[in-house]
């Protein structure tokens, strides 16, 4: 081989060499993620407070249009359901549906690999995962387990593997919800407005799905989520006030 040869095969190698230890420091391209601004910015602080929508009742967000077809075991539990019995009483908090709903504020953050929601009522966190990972035994709770999914410019939230939850519907009706409960929730953006429809189905209770849409508004500028810290002693004692539904 002639020395200009040997200089030019020495550039080569140099060249691939130096390719390959760029290569090897410069972050991969996820192949799983989407493409840019095809994710819809739901991130931030909202109000969950009666400033956006109608404080909780018998009738909201639940209304003739919407009310929920319950079953007869659903109607049993109705009958008997006494709110001295509530869990919240003992610092249990809320579930979907209610929980979405709740009149307390919230922060939304969106990560690579899930979007976490934290709401200022009783402390929540709840984890809708994007990775595709499964639950396990040990993702069985009063939250459930969420996986969540990108769909044109709208989040998508499943959630299952619920414990049973005497108030698991809503507390002001007395409906209970059971581990066949799935809820779906779809969030997307109008403007300033995050609008997001839940959507709950659960043959142990309810005759077919249903369903309610509803708005989070902007939060205040610089709002930090104030610690709920239910005191369970405090709680309680509220059931002293209430009056008697069986003697």
């Amino acid at each position: 081989m002639t020395s200009s040869n040997q200089r030019a095969s020495w550039r080569v190698w140099i060249a691939a060499a130096a390719a390959v230890a760029v290569a090897a420091v410069l972050p991969r391209p996820d192949v799983t993620a989407q493409a840019p601004g095809s994710i819809p910015d739901i991130s931030g602080v909202w109000d969950s407070t009666t400033r956006s929508h109608p404080t909780n009742s018998e009738k909201i967000p639940w209304g003739k249009e919407n009310f929920p077809e319950l079953n007869e075991r659903a109607l049993a539990y109705q009958k008997v359901f006494d709110e001295a019995i509530s869990p919240k009483y003992d610092c249990q908090p809320s579930t979907p549906p209610a929980i979405e709903f709740d009149p307390y504020m919230l922060e939304i953050t969106q990560m690579k690999d899930r979007v976490v929601f934290t709401y200022e009522k009783d402390d929540q966190v709840r984890t809708a995962w994007l990775d595709g990972r499964k639950p396990t035994i040990l993702d069985i709770g009063v939250q459930g387990f969420s996986t969540g999914r990108y769909e044109g410019n709208a989040l998508i939230v499943e959630t299952d593997h619920f414990v049973f939850d005497i108030t698991g519907f809503d507390d002001y009706n007395g409906i209970p919800s059971s581990p066949q409960k799935k809820v779906t929730e779809r969030y997307w953006r109008e403007g300033q407005e995050l609008r997001f429809t839940v959507t709950v189905e659960d043959p142990m209770f309810l005759r077919k799905p249903t369903s309610y849409t509803s708005r989070y508004l902007p939060g205040p500028k610089g709002y930090k989520l104030v610690k709920f810290d239910c005191d369970p002693e405090a709680s309680r004692a509220m059931i002293k006030f209430l009056p008697p539904k069986y003697k």
